[in-house]
């Protein structure tokens, strides 16, 4: 129960602040130099990131085996679901980098 604990706290304390601060908009600059779209890729991390308690909390709570299992399939739905969204954004801002004329990025 120790390691969901400190799973939980370390992604709180990485994961969710950044993720907010990139799905509202404030980054800094050197971010924006980035082809994908700010606000979609803080999206993406903060689906990531629900995976963390969404897959701790069951546990934390001590609750029943098929809880906890459906709560790991969530999780898993969430992160494949934030990977697929960091990955479209991604193609999505170099496809509109190729698109633009030279140095117009």
């Amino acid at each position: 129960m120790t390691w969901q604990w400190i799973g939980l706290t370390a992604f709180s304390l990485t994961l969710l602040p950044s993720g907010v601060a990139m799905a509202v908009d404030r980054v800094p600059e050197r971010l924006r130099a980035r082809p994908a779209p700010v606000p979609t890729r803080g999206r993406a991390v903060l689906l990531i990131y629900a995976t963390a308690p969404v897959n701790a909390l069951p546990r934390l709570a001590d609750a029943s085996a098929d809880v906890t299992l459906a709560c790991t399939v969530a999780g898993g739905a969430l992160a494949v679901a934030g990977c697929l969204l960091m990955g479209w954004a991604t193609g999505a801002g170099r496809r509109r980098a190729a698109a633009a004329p030279y140095g117009e990025c």
